[in-house]
């Protein structure tokens, strides 16, 4: 009864404020064509999906350093920032750690993930040239068919520019606090039945804090090729980080110490990560209903870095390498779109991790673990959409996937100690293979109860194989790890729509239950079996309040708890009905954007932005807390004549003292410390 009272007035809130909210994550929603559901454009009004999306033109206003300043605009995501350009991930959950968090999100450029499926790694979307995309569309919930293990939660694509009609030849440089430079290069153009899109950018950043910043570099590459019946898209993505990473920083509130804030416990952390995805997506049109779609890809990411978070701070490399399939038959009629697919990925995985001084006799210098892992999935798909008669849409699929692992442990088994320790931290299972067979389904119908405006219902269910190091980087004489996968059950229902020619506006109210999902236990072993609940609200309006201003408003209400009795590693033995750490209640943003070419004469914006974090739980207990935080930035840019253009950013206008991301280990209150107020620049020539 009190959340269904919250959630009844955090809808009338929206309603209230609505005069002053704005389509600030993209055009309006009856002109929005959504990719990511189908992978081929898709009317996205009128689906029965909970979807966002960013639009070019707000990620070049944002102008993001790091993503989690742009997601912000995204009801129920939160991409929690660590340093440098570290994150942790979060959409319509907790922030999810440990070995295997990050499978609950399908992370993906142009649909493809950016990690093999059971080699995900939280810090993952630092890989994708999300700076300079086309467009970030995001799907709340279990994905569709199309989208197997790891689409529990949600799918974060990130979309690559299409090559423009005609030539779009740009250079900028920036300039920021902390000695933060970047500068950005991209090329368009189109000329016959070829088409080129090149995008790069390349940042350095002192850092903040003590001995700390980054080098960064990221390139994509597009081109298309239209003949007739056949159309090629290649997209080539290249990124590299080299970074030296400032740890958390300890004791309650320190984030508001002037004398600590800034400083860095942890010198010598580092991490460098390169990654790689190539793909060709081949078309060819077989007739007037069917359309075959063919893309090979390969993919291969390597990073290496200091474990700071650790006190006894081992160092781990981990890799892998993957060459993929998918074929996707399209077919269309009167009333129904078809979608059946296969898909078939292998992927070479590898990690070491090794500690250069003994630490304890638990935890010793020389290799703790140091395994390959070869890994086969299969999977099978459909997905039908269509219309029951002029005002009702549906749209129903399913999805069977098979993963197989095939562990090759490169050091000796068990143990990682000398043999007279019995409580040693680190053990190496011996070889062996492991296969899981999961299948998701999802149905759901959309009606237009007015002009351009709809009311839907969905259930799905998603899934995720267990992650390598949830199998194999085991601990304290954990022999084997026998786990399920995880699986999620969704229901929702959403309104959306545009009234009075000014308004666009999408509600979605949710309830989730998770089933087996993998934990570590009192005894430092992984296990599987645990339950968890989701439920909650996300609301975007958006308002033209005249020719020039606008405004938006994105939020979100949610509570996510522990809905079984487990002995979770760190917190008493019944937790059942305790919020789940790292989970606040309300979040979001809400802006105000003014297009000052009218009143200038010149093309130009500007936009003035509000973020708010709710309190939140540090710990499964729920006897530590932070209190939250409110952001202002400010962000302008205006063509400045003669090809010319300038953007100024302030972020943390006000100079809130805050923490990015809190929680409560080994102890101690530990803080990633945000930053103070800030302010960019940027100069940028059309050639």
């Amino acid at each position: 009864m009190a959340h269904s009272t919250t959630t009844a007035r955090l809808i009338l809130l929206a309603t209230l404020v609505s005069p002053l909210t704005h389509a600030g994550t993209d055009e309006a929603l009856s002109e929005q064509i959504l990719v990511t559901a189908t992978r081929i454009g898709t009317t996205g009004e009128s689906l029965p999906l909970a979807w966002s999306a960013i639009s070019e033109e707000a990620l070049e206003l944002t102008g993001h350093v790091h993503i989690n300043e742009v997601m912000q605009q995204i009801p129920g995501a939160w991409i929690s920032r660590g340093n440098g350009q570290e994150s942790l991930t979060a959409l319509r959950s907790p922030v999810l750690t440990g070995a295997g968090g990050c499978g609950a999100f399908y992370i993906a450029s142009d649909g493809i993930s950016l990690r093999a499926p059971g080699f995900c790694n939280v810090n993952q979307l630092f890989d994708a040239n999300s700076e300079q995309a086309g467009r970030i569309e995001v799907i709340k919930g279990p994905g569709t068919a199309l989208y197997g293990s790891n689409a529990m939660h949600g799918v974060i694509n990130i979309l690559s520019a299409a090559p423009t009609e005609e030539k779009d030849h740009r250079i900028a440089l920036e300039a920021g606090p902390d000695d933060f430079y970047r500068g950005k290069y991209r090329y368009s153009n189109t000329s016959g039945a070829h088409g080129i899109s090149l995008r790069a950018n390349a940042t350095t950043d002192g850092g903040y804090k003590d001995d700390s910043g980054y080098d960064q570099q990221k390139l994509t590459l597009r081109h298309d090729y239209t003949a007739n019946a056949f159309k090629v898209t290649t997209v080539l993505d290249l990124s590299n980080l080299d970074q030296d990473t400032a740890g958390f920083i300890k004791g309650e509130e320190a984030y508001k110490d002037n004398d600590i804030k800034d400083s860095n416990p942890n010198p010598d952390a580092y991490r460098e990560a390169e990654s790689l995805m190539l793909y060709s997506r081949l078309d060819f049109t077989l007739n007037d209903n069917n359309l075959l779609s063919v893309t090979p890809y390969v993919r291969n990411n390597d990073m290496e870095f200091l474990q700071h978070y650790l006190p006894w701070q081992s160092v781990e490399e981990n890799g892998h390498s993957s060459l993929g399939l998918r074929t996707t038959l399209y077919t269309t009629g009167d009333s129904i779109s078809w979608v059946n697919g296969l898909d078939l990925e292998y992927t070479d995985g590898r990690l070491k991790e090794t500690q250069g001084d003994d630490f304890s006799p638990s935890k010793p210098a020389g290799v703790h673990y140091n395994y390959q892992v070869d890994a086969t999935v299969v999977a099978a798909y459909s997905q039908l959409s269509g219309n029951l008669g002029d005002h009702w849409e549906y749209t129903a699929g399913a999805r069977l996937e098979y993963t197989q692992y095939e562990y090759d442990n490169r050091t000796t088994d068990g143990s990682a100690c000398a043999p007279e320790v019995a409580d040693c931290r680190f053990f190496r299972p011996a070889d062996r293979d492991d296969d899981f067979s999961n299948w998701s389904l999802n149905a759901g119908i959309s009606y237009e109860y007015m002009e351009q405006q709809y009311v839907f219902a969905r259930l799905a269910r998603g899934f995720r194989a267990p992650q390598a190091t949830e199998l194999y980087r085991l601990q304290a004489g954990q022999i084997v790890a026998d786990l399920d996968s995880e699986q999620l059950d969704s229901v929702e229902f959403g309104l959306r729509g545009t009234a009075m020619q000014s308004l666009s506006y999408d509600f979605s109210l949710y309830w989730m239950d998770k089933d087996e999902v993998i934990f570590q236990d009192s005894d430092r072993h992984n296990i599987s079996g645990a339950k968890t609940s989701h439920k909650g609200i996300d609301i975007n309006l958006d308002y033209q309040i005249s020719e020039n201003w606008s405004a938006r408003l994105d939020g979100t209400y949610a509570e996510h708890k522990y809905d079984s009795r487990i002995q979770l590693l760190g917190a008493r033995d019944d937790i059942k009905g305790n919020y789940i750490d790292t989970a606040p209640k309300r979040f979001g943003s809400a802006a105000v954007h003014w297009d000052m070419t009218e009143t200038t004469g010149r093309p130009g914006r500007a936009e003035l932005e509000w973020v708010y974090m709710d309190s939140y739980y540090l710990e499964p207990d729920n006897q530590h807390e932070y209190d939250g935080h409110s952001l202002v930035n400010l962000r302008m840019t205006s063509e400045l004549g003669k090809g010319f253009s300038g953007s100024i950013r302030l972020t943390n206008l006000l100079d809130e003292d805050y923490a990015e991301r809190a929680d409560f280990g080994f102890g101690d209150y530990r803080y990633f410390v945000g930053q103070p107020r800030g302010a960019y620049f940027e100069l940028a020539y059309q050639l």
